[in-house]
């Protein structure tokens, strides 16, 4: 059985750094991180014309109690559908799932090149600055993918106020479909 998320994500494993998985997971396995996301945070897809086009989710930042008002972003388009906006506004809509939720701090973890090759451009660090994330730190030559090293960057963006009280954070809503 095909599942457009995983093929959305095919490419990225088999052509890209952008993540530095070396092997297409299972379909089952695929499932299962999606189903695992989806009970603690906003799974998004985005579609157009009917036609899924990408989807967005944030997951556990570290994985301790003391965390639980940051998580990670992540996005994938599909590879013909980039450069159109739709990556901006699947991840607005995300930011505000998680703000709603009492979510105050974003990070993405960004494959990032020395030299811009084939498999790795800086446009996914580009594209979190143009959203108002700045970058707070990097990792040398920590990623090795098609025979290269690739640095990896931490970028983050406050969407909330930290108090001294801090209210815990709720769950999310069921996944939904937003259609541009």
């Amino acid at each position: 059985m095909q599942n457009v998320y995983l093929d959305i994500y095919v490419y990225y494993v088999k052509n890209t750094a952008i993540t530095f998985e070396y092997e297409v997971p299972a379909l089952s396995e695929f499932r299962e991180r999606i189903v695992d996301i989806a009970t603690r945070y906003p799974y998004l897809v985005i579609e157009r014309d009917h036609v899924i086009q990408g989807y967005a989710y944030a997951k556990a930042f570290v994985g301790r109690a003391a965390y639980a008002w940051s998580c990670e972003l992540t996005v994938y388009l599909d590879h013909m559908a980039r450069g159109c906006g739709l990556g901006r506004k699947i991840y607005g809509v995300l930011e505000d799932r998680l703000q709603k939720m009492g979510i105050l701090n974003l990070y993405a973890c960004i494959g990032y090149p020395e030299v811009e090759d084939e498999y790795l451009n800086r446009n996914s660090a580009d594209f979190h600055g143009h959203l108002g994330f700045i970058k707070v730190g990097g990792f040398h030559k920590c990623g090795y993918k098609f025979g290269r090293w690739y640095n990896m960057i931490w970028m983050e963006k406050i969407i909330g106020e930290h108090q001294p009280e801090q209210r815990p954070v709720m769950l999310p809503d069921d996944t939904e479909r937003y259609t541009f």
